[in-house]
């Protein structure tokens, strides 16, 4: 891993991968949403309100998952010095963040029909709301690091003990009384939702996931572009 901690390595890799994520994952979108909307037939409960699960769950599995790789980049940075796991942190939380506040404008759209209300202080909502001010926090912490140019330790601090809100998302509709349906997808059990509705699902969820990898890609590259054009300006200045 250690092997592409060198910026001209990484960004020799970046900048292919980038074109691979993002074309592929728009492609994948498209196809899922239009299919979703327009091929699958209307839940036999929930009706048409239920084809926003296209982009509702995409975006809270991302959500999620943004935080475990920021958890990940910040162990990276303080176990192993990585050097550019800070910039990787910076690029992934605002990213997430946004797949965060999608899931909660889409799950209260879902819930309004479906529950009688745009919002409820139920414990899966509840934690994902916290996931999503985590993240605003993150990216203030984060930011001001940056300024100060410090190594960024309390901000990687801070995203592995926010980590901790994630098992609370998972189990919430678990371990309390919860309006939120339960798991519907997982590997033991397989899946509860109707095959004619399921098919486009993993289409927007992987589409969304190589959309998430491009978006990050790009931030990491333009930072490493203002690193480089900072350090050529001290550089002129101290000449």
């Amino acid at each position: 891993m250690h092997g592409y901690a060198n910026p001209a390595r990484f960004l020799k890799i970046a900048r292919p991968a980038t074109a691979w994520c993002l074309w592929p994952g728009l492609l994948l979108i498209l196809v899922g949403v239009i299919g979703g909307l327009a091929f699958t037939p209307p839940d036999y409960l929930q009706g048409d309100s239920a084809r926003i699960l296209y982009i509702h769950v995409p975006s809270a599995w991302l959500g999620m998952g943004g935080w475990s790789g920021l958890a990940a980049a910040a162990l990276a940075q303080l176990v192993w010095r990585h050097p550019l796991a800070a910039i990787a942190g910076r690029a992934i939380a605002p990213v997430g963040a946004m797949y965060a506040f999608v899931c909660l404008v889409t799950g209260s759209i879902w819930g309004r029909p479906t529950w009688g209300t745009w919002w409820e202080w139920d414990g899966r909502l509840t934690s994902m709301l916290i996931l999503f001010f985590l993240y605003l926090g993150y990216i203030g912490l984060a930011s001001a690091e940056r300024e100060r140019q410090t190594e960024g330790r309390m901000a990687a601090l801070f995203a592995i003990v926010g980590a901790v809100n994630l098992p609370i998302i998972h189990y919430s509709v678990q371990w309390w009384r919860t309006l939120h349906q339960g798991q519907s997808i997982s590997i033991a059990g397989g899946s509860s939702i109707a095959p004619e509705l399921l098919w486009p699902l993993p289409l927007t969820v992987l589409g969304f996931s190589l959309l998430f990898g491009a978006i990050v890609l790009m931030r990491m590259r333009a930072e490493l572009a203002t690193i480089r054009a900072e350090a050529r300006l001290r550089r002129r200045a101290a000449e």
